[in-house]
């Protein structure tokens, strides 16, 4: 197609691109023939890809999706040579081994792809593969967007897939599932299993303990009652032998460790009563309770199952925040450029780094200058100037010109792993709470069996022949069922809310620590503040309108790929800039028609015309001089901005009782404008992520309870050293791996609100536990002297576990803000 052909207008249908719905620029003319119709498209890209799509037949495309595709970011449909070398990498059998399955010619591999937003983008890439010489079979995933591809090698090349997979406006990466996942998700399969065979156990043996109750109150023939015992037998013994198979071998473990938890009256518990069961079916006598072995099986193992839970999130950002390392690097030799894998780069080896490129290890400048952004390190949202001798660090990205960099450290050596290493060793550290409780769990089971111990040998003596009986009651009745669910069923409760009102709970322990929390420490960038420049004001200084000054500055801005021309990406400028020139660090010039302009810095856009002087405002933040050949044009004020809940979140939580910090990677004088309009209580400005966990660890070891904020990798430290962490909604997926909590509508406010619905669960708590405690207390002597029979035990625990689970349900909303202004709920 040519850029002349006539295009169906928007007022037909169309509103923007058809590929992709962007608008499509003043004076843009590029359309693609689409069902027999000239379409109109904003970029060569989306012409290539929406051409490409056609040329393949699978214009049918176009109608079943339900919503425009991504913007490719290939801009041709013919790839770039330095891409398609790179893209040859994949073709290395060594590191084909990670994600590629081979044998002899076929191949499989595990592909995740981005760009898909519906059903017809599942269609599309399946169709269009499959057309490929060598291709046996392609399936894509709409839930995950994984695609598992199968080809014979000799006759395509993975690179080649991947190249088609580009093509069509798509991009690929091998899906790589570390070791360490494949065991969590194994773990995760395996408990549900167990759950699965004790629900549905359960149901089966409390439906014929309803009829065997109802028998032993109005009779029930001998026969039929020995049916439904052993049919009872049935059900129970595969919720005992498989499903509680876990407290065994941790009882047995803790047996052997000398160390005893709930594990050891648990298993003697539902191991005693089955076998009690099970003689009682055999010899049809005495009592059976299948019910309560099964009921109480599951009751356990849905707590396990939420705390494993809670567990698995913990681990996996550290693999995640290696992965911002690049697969590839360019190698220099004698001037010749060389591509490498990652991996292969040593100490000593220059590279080139390309404008848009990620730095693959730290190292040195030995030529050339740019600004390389650094906000996975810093958190600052502004590129650093970078020149010949200062250093750079891996994981960080090239932003404007080359760069020819001398590798100093790889692997383990590079901050990155350092970041890591801290990960790793905050997340080792055990709060002192849970070695508390450990110790004294410890203590609570073992006078759980020496009671039992001393109550069987007394009756032993007494009357041998109910000596078992009352001793299983004993158990029975002291068994933690209602202790165990105290604390959980109201920390699901309180989750289960907060999650509704835009607060995700993603470990057991949190709500706990916001109860107890009097320290808050905040990030700024991406927290307290809205992480991006936006325009904030405009002073024109000659006889134009400031959206003119806006239009022209938008003309030069576009060919920018700073984060300062984001700030006026929302102006679609109707002009046109050329002979484009980039002054690091200083700004742009260009020329629009006949007239040369500058926008930057006021001393660098002044000296296009020397003769005239101004005064920059004396407003705070970041302020950009417009200049064309004869005088200043406008002044433009970019800031990022506070969250506009920020004011009223901060007072609600200093009202609760709570001290606010403020530490932070920026550096500038935004950190001091946050500040005062906050009025937080104190500020730590360009702080490292070493030095943001070394002051929340200084806070904790002083005895506060400290409560941390963030959104950035560099947050990630900290997040994880800290008592509590919460990670905004729009942090990195790292971030929010490693954090406590995640705030997923962004809203400050619902912080104030999970602090006031924390400190209510634990009052909660507090009355569960008072609860378990009075029911042992009064139900243990009972069963001791042979007044309470085993099948009254069982009862009893159920509706004990009854009235905890229905206390925890009033947490089902969040308490209304009356006495969170005296903080005195503590």
């Amino acid at each position: 197609m040519t850029a002349t052909s006539p295009v169906v207008p928007a007022a037909q249908g169309q509103a923007g691109c058809f590929h992709c719905g962007l608008p499509v620029p003043a004076g843009v003319d590029y359309s693609a023939m689409i069902q027999g119709q000239p379409r109109a498209m904003c970029c060569p890209g989306c012409q290539a890809v929406a051409e490409t799509i056609a040329a393949s037949g699978l214009e049918n495309y176009y109608k079943h999706r339900t919503g425009p595709a991504d913007a490719p970011e290939i801009s041709t449909r013919e790839l770039k040579t330095d891409f398609l070398k790179e893209l040859a990498l994949y073709d290395n059998p060594d590191l084909q081994r990670e994600f590629v399955v081979a044998s002899d010619e076929k191949r499989e591999a595990t592909m995740v792809i981005e760009g898909i937003t519906c059903a017809a983008c599942i269609w599309l890439l399946e169709h269009h593969l499959s057309k490929l010489d060598g291709i046996l079979q392609v399936q894509v995933n709409l839930t995950n967007h994984r695609a598992i591809i199968r080809w014979d090698s000799s006759q395509q090349q993975l690179s080649q897939i991947m190249a088609e997979i580009y093509r069509i406006g798509y991009q690929a990466h091998p899906y790589q599932a570390d070791r360490e996942e494949q065991r969590l998700a194994l773990e995760q399969k395996k408990a549900l299993r167990r759950l699965g065979v004790a629900g549905i156990g359960m149901m089966q043996t409390m439906m014929l303990a309803i009829a065997l109750y109802g028998g032993a109150l109005q009779g029930m023939e001998a026969q039929y009652e020995s049916f439904m015992r052993w049919i009872s037998l049935i059900f129970a013994t595969p919720v005992v032998l498989y499903s509680a198979q876990s407290f065994f071998q941790a009882s047995l473990r803790d047996l052997k460790t000398r160390h005893l938890t709930m594990d050891v009256p648990v298993s003697i518990a539902i191991g005693g009563a089955y076998l009690a069961s099970v003689w009682a079916t055999i010899t049809a006598s005495g009592e059976i309770y299948f019910d309560s072995v099964t009921m109480f099986t599951l009751f356990l193992l849905t707590g396990r199952f939420l705390e494993m839970k809670a567990r698995h999130r913990s681990g996996r950002a550290g693999n995640a925040l290696l992965n911002l390392i690049p697969n590839s690097a360019i190698q220099l030799i004698d001037g010749t450029e060389r591509l490498i894998p990652a991996g292969d780069l040593r100490p000593g080896m220059q590279i080139l780094v390309k404008p848009g490129q990620t730095i693959p290890a730290d190292g040195e400048i030995i030529a050339g200058q740019s600004s390389v952004d650094e906000s996975a390190l810093t958190g600052e949202y502004l590129p650093v100037a970078k020149q010949i001798g200062e250093p750079v660090v891996g994981g960080t990205m090239n932003v404007e010109n080359p760069l020819t960099v001398k590798i100093t450290n790889t692997g383990n050596d590079t901050q990155l792993s350092a970041i890591v290493r801290l990960l790793e060793r905050a997340q080792a550290d055990k709060p002192t709470v849970a070695k508390i409780a450990d110790k004294v769990a410890s203590y609570f089971v073992a006078i759980v069996l020496i009671t039992a111990s001393v109550v069987g040998i007394s009756w032993w003596l007494l009357d041998p022949a109910n000596a078992f009986w009352i001793t299983l009651s004993v158990l029975v009745v002291t068994c933690p069922c209602a202790l165990s669910l105290a604390t959980p069923t109201a920390l699901t409760a309180a989750t289960a809310t907060l999650r509704e009102h835009g607060l995700l709970i993603t470990r057991g322990h949190v709500l706990e620590a916001l109860a107890a929390a009097d320290d808050i420490v905040f990030d700024k960038t991406g927290t307290l503040t809205a992480g991006k420049l936006t325009l904030q004001q405009i002073i024109p200084l000659a006889n134009i309108s400031a959206a003119q000054c806006t239009q022209l500055a938008a003309a030069l801005e576009r060919h920018s790929e700073h984060p300062i021309a984001h700030a006026f990406q929302e102006n679609n400028p109707e002009l046109t800039a050329t002979d484009i020139e980039v002054s690091l660090g200083l700004g742009l010039q260009g020329r629009i028609d006949t007239t040369v302009l500058r926008i930057g810095k006021p001393e660098y856009a002044l000296e296009i015309c020397p003769t005239q002087s101004v005064t920059p405002p004396t407003d705070s933040g970041l302020w950009l001089l417009l200049c064309d050949e004869h005088s200043p044009l406008a002044w433009f004020h970019l800031n990022d901005h506070l969250r506009p809940e920020a004011s009223t979140a901060i007072q609600a939580l200093q009202q609760l009782g709570l001290s606010c910090h403020l530490l932070t990677g920026d550096s500038s004088s935004a950190v001091n404008e946050t500040v005062t309009a906050l009025r937080l209580d104190y500020c730590m400005s360009g702080a490292s992520p070493e030095q943001k966990l070394q002051y929340v660890n200084q806070l904790q070891a002083q005895g506060k309870r400290v409560i941390m904020v963030g959104d950035g990798i560099n947050d990630i430290p900290v997040l994880a050293g800290s008592q509590t962490s919460i990670a905004m909604g729009s942090a990195t997926d790292l971030a929010k791996t490693s954090a406590d909590a995640v705030l997923v509508n962004h809203d400050l406010t619902r912080l104030a609100d999970g602090i006031r619905l924390a400190r209510k669960s634990r009052r909660i708590i507090q009355q569960n536990l008072a609860w378990s405690l009075c029911y042992n207390l009064t139900a243990l002597p009972l069963a001791a002297f042979g007044f309470i029979a085993p099948y009254m035990a069982a009862l009893g625990m159920s509706l004990s576990s009854l009235v905890v689970v229905s206390n925890a349900l009033r947490l089902g909303r969040i308490p209304k803000n009356k006495a969170a202004a005296s903080g005195k709920i503590r």
